[in-house]
This record gives C-alpha cells, structure tokens and sequence, in this order.
C-alpha cells in the first residue's frame, strides 16, 4: 500500500554538498551586488530549482521556506514549510535552521545557526544559494 502524498510532507534527501568557491559572477549580478546599500546583502541561486534568482536581505528577519506566505518562497519538497530564518543585527547576517527536516547547510556543514560571511553556500532543500554582503560593509 502506497502513501498518499498530501504536499503538506516534506521529501527527504541525502546531502552531496562538495565544498567550495562562491560561483563566477554574470555582469547583470555584478551590478546588482554593486549597488546594494550599507546593511544589505543578496543571496542568489546559483544551483538548483530557480537558478539565476536572486533575494535581498534587507530587513532584520527573512523566512526561507516552501509556505506561500514565506519572504523567500523555495517550491520545492526539499524545503520545509518553515525552513530558515536569515536575520540581520547592523551588518551582521546569520541564518538558523527553523527545525527543517533536511536541515540547512552552509559550505556542506549542517548548521543550526551560522554568521554568514561573503561567498558562503547555503544549502536548502536542493537549492543552493551564495550569500553575498554590501561592498559597502567590508
């Protein structure tokens, strides 16, 4: 007997995360990390569902999660409903785990709550997002 999925579940993966270098830039994410002002920063998917998207982190608590209402919406059974929580005190950015299934990883570590530095991988469900701070900060 097979188990109905409701979309309510969230799938389980095993991790093949490879650590390594922040992604080349294209000219267009150049720009616009360029012009990010003073306690901002981006994150942008470079592998994954949605690869090319990018977010900005400008307020001081964005959910990442597969919930409609989320600030970051990742539509994918990877992601929990409540997966991550990215939040800013001054410049400083870190993110937690909001207790997901699959976990959040940044640079192929499993992390509850980590300060994000520039060109950090962060692993959610099958997205993997770069982190990238304001120049203006660093």
């Amino acid at each position: 007997m097979s188990k109905e999925f409701s979309g309510e579940d969230t799938a389980k993966f095993s991790s093949d995360i490879v650590a390594g270098q922040a992604p080349a830039l294209s000219p267009e994410e150049a720009s616009a990390l360029a012009a990010l002002p003073s306690g901002s920063a981006l994150l942008i998917v470079h592998r994954g569902p949605g690869a090319g998207s990018r977010y900005l982190l400008d307020q001081n608590q964005t959910i990442a999660g597969r919930h409609p209402d989320a600030d970051i919406f990742l539509d994918d059974v990877t992601v929990s409903r409540r997966h991550a929580s990215f939040d800013r005190a001054g410049n400083i950015f870190t993110v937690s785990d909001l207790g997901s299934m699959n976990g959040t990883y940044i640079d192929s570590q499993r992390v509850d709550k980590q300060r994000l530095i520039n060109g950090m991988e962060i692993m959610i469900g099958k997205f993997r997002l770069t982190f990238y701070s304001s120049d203006k900060d660093r």
